[in-house]
C-alpha cells in the first residue's frame, strides 16, 4: 500500500491526520510519533501548495479537507474584532511564507522515545 494504516480504521485515521494538519498549519509546530508525522507532512504539503494556487476551486478542497476551527483573532484600530478560520489562516498567512518554495515545507526532528511504549518522538514544524 502507499501509506500507512497506524492501527486505525479508515475513518479514525483520515479524522486524526486532519486534526493533525491541522494543528500543523495553525501551530507551526506539533509533537507527535514518527509515522503519523510522515503521513502528516504529506498532507500539510498538499495543503500548503493549495494555499500557493489560491483559486476557488483550491479553497474548496482545502475545506473539505481541514477543520473548521478558528486559527487567529485579531483586533482593527477601530476596535472590529476579525476572526479567522483555519482555510482563511492557510491562505493568508502561511502559503504566502513559502511563494518562492517549490516543496518540502515540513521539517522532521527527531526527539527521544516516548516514555511508556517507546515510540519514536518527533517534532513536525514548517520550515521557515
Amino acid at each position: 500500500m502507499g501509506y500507512r494504516k497506524l492501527g486505525r480504521t479508515s475513518s479514525q485515521r483520515k479524522a486524526m491526520l486532519r486534526d493533525l494538519t491541522t494543528s500543523l498549519l495553525i501551530n507551526g509546530r506539533i509533537e507527535t510519533t514518527e509515522a503519523r508525522a510522515k503521513e502528516v507532512r504529506r498532507t500539510a504539503d498538499k495543503m500548503i501548495t493549495l494555499g500557493k494556487r489560491g483559486d476557488l476551486a483550491s479553497r474548496r478542497k482545502a475545506a473539505a479537507f481541514m477543520r473548521n476551527v478558528v486559527a487567529d483573532v485579531q483586533t482593527t484600530e477601530d476596535d472590529n474584532i476579525k476572526i479567522q478560520n483555519a482555510v482563511q489562516f492557510l491562505f493568508d498567512n502561511v502559503a504566502p511564507r513559502f511563494e518562492g518554495r517549490a516543496g518540502g515545507y515540513t521539517r522532521i526532528l527527531k526527539l527521544d522515545a516516548r516514555r511508556g511504549d517507546a515510540a519514536p518522538m518527533v517534532i513536525l514544524e514548517l520550515v521557515d
